[in-house]
């Protein structure tokens, strides 16, 4: 299963990726919000993991930009 998370606080981002690593799932992730909806409208990521206050996109607007996009993914 491949999974984003998009979450501005590095230490917490690194114990998920770590952890969802160590589980068997490939994690992918990044701290700011244009370059996780980048990364969530060209990868397919069965679940995305996301933060509502991250730099330069909020969490609640990357959220509605991925649903209008109608984007294949769980969040």
């Amino acid at each position: 299963m491949k999974l984003l998370i998009i979450e501005d606080s590095a230490s917490l981002r690194r114990s998920l990726r770590i952890g969802l690593a160590n589980l068997g799932f490939a994690v992918d992730d990044t701290g700011d919000g244009a370059q996780g909806l980048s990364m969530a409208m060209t990868g397919e990521y069965e679940l995305i993991i996301l933060d509502i206050m991250l730099p330069s996109i909020d969490g609640i607007t990357l959220l509605q930009t991925i649903r209008t996009k109608q984007v294949d993914s769980k969040v």
